[in-house]
């Protein structure tokens, strides 16, 4: 591959890290002010994902403006704590939330609105599935396995934005209770895959540095 031509998909793949970082910032805001406003638990855990999703994305970020420098993708002390909070930060997702479900439940608690939900999760799942497509094709041209990966996350990202939809658009036809509920556990459930894959692969970068020197 030409040397200007891999200039400018590293030049892509910067521009959609960078996307995928002021998108996750703008939602989480969004996400987390009309969830407390509504009283909708899964919508305010949606947008603490999103935030979680930040400090990834920002690994990333970092990591492809250290290989357009170098030359080389390999990962540095960085990416490793980066990932190491952001597993820290899903497993304290996954605990808040199912103590809240748990609390809502309990009380019977019902949200104002989950219409916010359903707009939310629409609009999450566009913009996600145009990031994964180019994610992707970017990845293959480079053979970049980071790259890869972090399209992998989007595609995470993409499944909370289905639950989300699922359980707003579920409470808005039924006006039942426990849906809410129902899928802030199930944010929980995929929040705390998330925390392990994210202690997993640091575990594995701390392997690689140790073994390779």
């Amino acid at each position: 591959m030409a040397s200007t031509e891999r200039e400018r998909l590293y030049a892509t793949a910067n521009l959609l890290a960078v996307l995928t970082i002021f998108y996750n910032l703008v939602e989480g805001l969004v996400s987390v002010w009309l969830g407390a406003s509504d009283e909708t638990l899964v919508l305010f855990g949606f947008g603490i994902d999103s935030f979680i999703e930040v400090v990834s994305a920002v690994g990333v970020w970092h990591m492809l403006g250290r290989v357009r420098t170098s030359g080389e993708e390999r990962r540095d002390e960085f990416e490793r704590t980066a990932l190491r909070v952001t597993g820290g930060a899903f497993y304290a997702l996954t605990a808040g939330l199912l103590l809240m479900a748990g609390l809502n439940l309990y009380a019977g608690h019902r949200p104002e609105t989950t219409l916010w939900g359903i707009v939310v999760s629409l609009v999450s799942l566009s913009f996600m599935w145009g990031l994964i497509h180019y994610k992707i094709k970017v990845g293959r041209a480079l053979g970049s396995a980071a790259i890869l990966a972090d399209a992998a996350c989007s595609r995470a990202c993409l499944y909370l934005s289905l639950v989300l939809l699922a359980a707003s658009a579920g409470y808005e036809a039924t006006g039942l209770a426990g849906l809410d509920s129902a899928g802030a556990a199930v944010l929980a459930w995929l929040s705390w895959r998330e925390g392990r894959e994210a202690f997993g692969k640091a575990r594995e970068l701390s392997c690689g540095c140790s073994c390779g020197g």
